[in-house]
């Protein structure tokens, strides 16, 4: 995985055993560890500088409005982007063990507004409650103060590892809420490592700035994993290394906590993660970006946005002209959202999707006209059809799709399509790009491994027809649907004519047809329609063009039928005992398909 990197995150398990163990649940232990880990770690940092940031406080306080005062404490704070006003560390907190929930809470709002919106957002006001009623506010202060987090011992870089395993254990411990806001570290890897395939030799020339984002960034594991894999791996030997920027929008209040936690406590511009509904109020409005990753939400409704994001589908400039989808589902909303944020100059894009994206919706529908556009634009670049059970919270069929409005020429005008929904059956002899978990967490019972992952990779870059992989020009993946008519008939058998002297059609018998672009429309109809319905015709006014992605269309594999007598030499032998219980099993393989 891209994350080898060893951290010591034991303190981890050390504070659950020694002070939460039976007053929190398991899947509760992140709410109690992830905002005192921040707040420990902002009080390593400040050690230094909390007298000179207090000093001018006491100096400052009554003789600047609090907006200038902000920025004469961030300065005696040494330029970092928080500071704390009151007289308490975390240490000094221990010394009276009586007013140590007023202690504390002076301590919290002696800190800066950003930091206290992030509190805030952590909801932390219901675990200082419940740490006070079990009277264990002192044990977890004391708890946390023996984790050193001081920057000499733990550098910025190593703080983000640090809170990426601790985010990654607090999830597998919630397996029932996981997958609404943690993405598993192997489909991340796949996406970023697709994504870069082709990156290194523009990333690694002198005075690089690239930027990446997500629309719906969760706790911020797509856009911190995707910089940590370019600055570590990618570009590790080389001698120049790009300056990655973050960005990220997050609806739920605790998961934008997070992100902009980590944001904060590895150096990270914490005001590049905003908080807000990425449809409704894009915080980023004015920016594009040179690398997305997301992975937006599955079957989630837009109703509740539907009067904002109707009214923007109007505007030729907005983000969602190309179509609207059913408002059952979001999905393509992201997408086209995440297009409008694609860098001119050059932008990439990776989403994960489960199955409707690609086909849901006729010809002429929202669904169908967003894909369209996408398709016709030359924007889709590939798509990889996941192996199942990947995600914590679904098992259900899963997509990767990849977009690049800078296609490299011999990508131009196609569409690459990998299928890598196969899982490994080493009694059969398949490899396959999954193995299974050792232990199922939630849905998540496969898992991606490395070496998948760059067989994966080798397959997009070689850009070749083979076993898992096909090439599609645009146009392939259009269609005409045409309206074919058949003439009602009265009770004597003749056919009746409507009011401008032609055939009234039968609505009954009405059918429709999809065409291929690359088709004749005519020629179709001569050949294929009219030889069974020779009184047809179609109704031109009524044709539609649609688009569809129809994976197993594209990978469907005929398989022949067993001869019968064979099947009926098992049936025979089953019946007259035979067959031992494996042979039993193998017969129901086979008959079942």
């Amino acid at each position: 995985m891209a994350n080898d990197r060893k951290v010591d995150v034991s303190f981890i398990f050390q504070i659950t055993d020694k002070v939460l163990w039976n007053v929190f649940k398991k899947n509760e232990i992140g709410d109690v560890l992830l905002p005192f880990v921040v707040i420990r770690r902002l009080d390593c940092i400040l050690e230094p500088v909390n007298h000179k940031v207090r000093d001018a406080y006491n100096n400052f306080k009554d003789k600047v409005s609090e907006d200038k005062l902000d920025p004469i404490l961030r300065k005696a704070a040494g330029g970092l982007q928080f500071y704390n006003t009151s007289k308490h560390t975390l240490e000094s907190l221990k010394e009276n063990t009586r007013t140590i929930e007023i202690d504390f809470n002076n301590y919290l709002n002696g800190f800066n507004k950003e930091v206290r919106d992030i509190i805030e957002n952590f909801q932390f006001d219901k675990v200082l409650a419940r740490l006070v009623k079990n009277k264990l506010l002192y044990q977890m202060i004391e708890a946390i103060c023996k984790v050193d987090l001081k920057t000499d011992k733990i550098d910025n870089h190593d703080m983000g590892y640090v809170f990426e395993e601790l985010i990654r254990i607090s999830n597998e411990q919630s397996n029932e809420t996981a997958g609404e806001h943690f993405t598993p570290r192997d489909v991340i890897e796949l996406m970023y490592k697709i994504v870069f395939s082709t990156e290194k030799e523009i990333l690694t020339q002198p005075g690089i700035i690239r930027t990446i984002y997500d629309p719906a960034m969760g706790t911020g594991g797509m856009i911190n994993l995707s910089k940590n894999y370019v600055l570590d791996e990618l570009c590790a030997d080389s001698q120049y290394k790009p300056t990655i920027k973050t960005f990220g929008q997050e609806i739920n209040e605790q998961s934008y906590a997070i992100a902009k936690s980590e944001a904060l406590i590895t150096g990270e511009n914490a005001d590049n993660i905003r908080h807000g509904n990425s449809f409704t109020e894009d915080r980023f409005a004015d920016k594009q970006f040179h690398y997305q990753f997301a992975n937006p939400p599955y079957g989630v409704t837009w109703n509740k946005d539907a009067d904002f994001i109707i009214n923007e589908s109007a505007n030729p400039a907005g983000r969602f002209y190309a179509g609207l989808p059913g408002k059952s589902d979001g999905q393509l909303l992201f997408l086209q959202h995440m297009i409008s944020k694609m860098e001119r100059e050059g932008g990439k894009i990776a989403v994960v999707t489960n199955g409707s994206p690609l086909f849901t919706g006729s010809a002429g529908s929202g669904e169908s006209d967003i894909r369209k556009w996408i398709i016709s634009s030359d924007l889709l670049d590939c798509i990889i059809a996941l192996p199942k059970d990947l995600f914590y919270n679904t098992g259900i069929n899963t997509y990767i799709w990849f977009l690049n409005n800078k296609k490299p020429a011999n990508r131009k005008g196609k569409v690459q399509l990998i299928n890598a929904n196969i899982s490994e059956d080493k009694s059969n002899g398949v490899e396959g790009f999954c193995r299974p978990e050792k232990r199922s967490l939630g849905n998540k019972r496969n898992k991606i491994e490395s070496f998948h992952i760059e067989k994966l990779v080798e397959i997009y870059t070689q850009f070749e027809e083979n076993q898992y992989s096909k090439i599609y020009n645009n146009d392939d993946f259009g269609f005409y649907q045409i309206t074919i008519e058949q003439p009602e008939y009265d009770a004597k058998g003749k056919p009746v004519k409507d009011k401008k002297g032609g055939f009234k059609p039968d609505s009954k018998k009405r059918d429709k047809e999809n065409i291929p672009l690359t088709d004749d429309i005519e020629e179709y109809f001569n050949n294929e329609v009219l030889p069974h319905v020779p009184d047809a015709w179609i109704d031109y006014d009524k044709t539609r063009i649609g688009y569809e992605i129809n994976f197993t269309k594209y990978y469907y594999e005929y398989k022949t039928l067993r001869p019968s007598s064979e099947i009926k030499a098992e049936i025979e032998a089953l019946e007259n005992g035979k067959t031992d219980q494996k042979g039993i099993a193998e017969l129901l393989k086979n008959l079942l398909g």
